[in-house]
């Protein structure tokens, strides 16, 4: 294990995880941002994190090169609620693994954790389209529930045009007053 690749992995994580916090905040959801993601400490997701880390991307996705699946990943999903793969079920009309649709709360955190992520790893290079630009990358290839995409979506695109104050601003005063999207 080198060490610098130790460093590494346990400031981007960190890093991250703070950024989303702030978010978090401002979004008026500052508790999930203090739990957020704290099974990226875990040997499970954090020791592949140092083996692959790189620092401009996911670990994961090397991880994924190179072994053809993500066991960090795997863990991560199932345990953090606030990404869409953490919400398919067996559906019981087509008895298919299908998207559900997120509660409100944790498509508000994937907004968080996605602004923080992409201002991370686009360093200096980041603008408030970057996170709909990475968006709208996938959507094409994306199993998530038609609702729960058109909301983040919505979210990403203020983001875009208006900028971070007034898109969290909304952000929060959209979960004081509503339960649902």
């Amino acid at each position: 294990m080198k060490i610098k690749n130790l460093i590494g992995h346990f400031r981007t994580v960190s890093r991250h995880r703070h950024a989303v916090i702030w978010n978090c905040y401002r979004a008026g959801i500052l508790c999930q941002g203090l739990v957020h993601d704290l099974s990226k400490y875990s040997p499970t997701e954090f020791l592949p994190g140092v083996k692959y880390y790189q620092g401009t991307r996911s670990p994961n996705e090397q991880e994924r090169t190179e072994c053809g699946y993500s066991a960090a990943w795997m863990h991560h999903k199932g345990r953090n609620k606030h990404h869409f793969e953490y919400w398919t079920d067996y559906s019981p009309k087509t008895r298919k693994l299908e998207p559900v649709k997120m509660p409100l709360c944790y498509v508000a955190e994937m907004f968080c954790d996605r602004v923080a992520a992409s201002k991370i790893y686009n360093g200096q290079n980041y603008t408030d389209a970057k996170p709909l630009e990475y968006f709208l990358k996938g959507k094409a290839h994306r199993n998530i529930h038609p609702e729960t995409s058109h909301f983040l979506e919505t979210l990403l695109r203020m983001l875009a045009v208006k900028g971070e104050t007034i898109t969290f601003a909304w952000l929060r005063w959209y979960l004081e007053t509503h339960e649902d999207y």
